[in-house]
This record gives structure tokens, C-alpha cells and sequence, in this order.
């Protein structure tokens, strides 16, 4: 058995707590209740009712914790103690058209010595399958017990890729456009899943050998960065720095496959 902090125990016990619920409304999709929250977002009431659930699980653990949700926002707390991110469906369309693939996202952000935030603890769970991802920093990545390992692929022509598209108000199309034309001819196949989060976590599992996408928010991405950087695999924004928060963009590979697709990738925005 590995041995984890206790932040984990507590993330693993409120979305484990969370998941039921969603399994249940999965499978009664056509009833659901949905409400348009915005140009093709839609949320659920399986989405509210599992952002409850959470933040009382976490509130009850970290009672002066601040909190960070895609669907209420920011939940005050101490400034000076960490504070929860949370995406409690991360694959909402999925979901809602009954496509099998979404995800609870919960990570911790905590400040440095510097004053810079950080992400300290992430954990990606797929209700369905039951596969919960989680990783602390400077411990790892790990799914359930089995430590994880980026892909050891180094050539592009072996590599699938992960990707998010453009859609009706989000995205920009053209560049979408212009970086699939560059990379889609040099590598093995590109996805598109749907749930950011699980693409970050089949990154460090190595079940793609990497992933691109852009306009994305901070519930989508943090537990999966965490993920892929202590699977060992190299997160960056599309300039190759390390500003993927601020810029809202990610590319993320092993070593070797980063920075063939960030050369890809970068020539054909120039």
C-alpha cells in the first residue's frame, strides 16, 4: 500500500463521496434537469449537486480553507492557509450526451516562500471507471497504488496526441487551425476527448504521448499539470515558458516530444 498525506485521504473520500450520485445521474441522463449557464455550457443539476458535496466534504476537513469552483466561484477563507481548486464535472457535454468520459478535478494551491502560488496535491477521479489519479509534490504521480510514468516515446511518428477543439464561444478556431496543420502530419493520430482533465492524467499515464489546448480555466488544469510534472513529463504555455496558468495554455510531453511539438507548435503561430 503507498502512503500518502493526509490531503489525499481527504480529496480520495469527498469525490469517492461525490462519484455515486453522478453515476446514478449518468445513467438517467434523459431526465436530467439543464439549465444553459452560457454559449454551449451547460450545467446539471448532477454538477451542482456534486460541488456540494465537495465542498462540504473539504469544508469539513479544512474548515478555513478558501475554495475555488467552477460553478460558485471563489468560497472566502483564510489568506493565509491554502485554498481547494475544484472542477466537480469536468466533461459536462460528455455527460449530458451520455458519452462515458468526465471527471471530478480537485487540487491544492498553496503559496511558496517567494509568495508565488503553487500547486501542492492534485487528484483527477473518473466515476465510472473507478481510476483515481493523484499526485503530491515531490512524491510522484500515481494511479490508486501503481506509480505513473510519462510515455518513453521519442519520435513524433509513434506519438498520439490529445488535443481540445474549438467550439461554439470558446476558442479561436484559426489558431486551433494553424497548429493541427502543423502537428497532425508528423505524428501517429490526435484525440479529443472532451474532459481536460483526464487528458492531463492519460499524459502521465502514458496513454498519450502528449496533449495541447488553450483557453482553459484553472479548475480544468491544476491537478492535471501536477500530474504530468511528478509522472516526469514537461508542462509548458506555447511559448515554452512556464506561465500556462496566466496565458491559459498548455503543452504538455515527455522531454523529448515536448520540445519537437513546442517547435511545431511555435512555427506555425509565427
Amino acid at each position: 500500500m503507498v502512503s500518502h498525506s493526509g490531503l489525499i485521504t481527504v480529496m480520495t473520500r469527498a469525490a469517492r463521496k461525490a462519484a455515486p450520485r453522478l453515476r446514478r445521474d449518468f445513467g438517467e441522463v434523459e431526465q436530467l434537469q439543464v439549465s444553459k449557464k452560457g454559449p454551449a455550457d451547460f450545467v446539471s443539476m448532477a454538477d451542482k449537486r456534486a460541488e456540494r458535496t465537495l465542498i462540504d466534504e473539504l469544508r469539513n476537513a479544512r474548515p478555513d480553507w478558501a475554495i475555488y469552483s467552477e460553478e460558485s466561484g471563489e468560497i472566502e477563507g483564510d489568506p493565509n492557509k491554502p485554498r481547494w481548486i475544484i472542477d466537480p464535472l469536468d466533461g459536462t457535454t460528455n455527460f449530458l450526451h451520455g458519452v462515458p468520459h468526465f471527471a471530478i478535478s480537485i487540487a491544492v494551491e498553496d503559496r511558496r516562500a517567494d509568495g508565488k502560488a503553487e500547486i501542492t496535491h492534485g487528484m483527477v477521479y473518473q466515476p465510472l471507471t473507478d481510476e483515481s489519479f493523484w499526485a503530491e509534490k515531490g512524491r510522484g504521480a500515481w494511479l490508486a497504488d501503481r506509480r505513473l510514468r510519462v510515455s518513453a516515446r521519442r519520435h513524433l511518428d509513434e506519438a498520439l496526441i490529445g488535443t481540445g477543439l474549438p467550439h461554439f464561444g470558446r476558442g479561436n478556431v484559426a489558431t486551433w487551425s494553424r497548429i493541427y496543420g502543423a502537428i497532425a502530419p508528423e505524428v501517429s493520430g490526435i484525440r479529443r476527448m472532451g474532459a481536460a482533465s483526464l487528458d492531463f492524467a492519460w499524459v502521465a499515464a502514458g496513454r498519450f504521448d502528449g496533449f495541447w489546448e488553450d483557453d482553459l480555466d484553472i479548475w480544468d488544469s491544476a491537478a492535471g499539470v501536477l500530474l504530468v510534472k511528478e509522472a516526469g513529463g514537461f508542462v509548458s504555455d506555447y511559448r515554452g515558458q512556464d506561465r500556462m496558468f496566466e496565458r491559459r495554455e498548455y503543452l504538455v510531453a515527455n522531454g523529448d516530444l515536448h520540445s519537437k511539438l513546442h517547435k511545431l507548435l511555435a512555427g506555425s503561430l509565427r
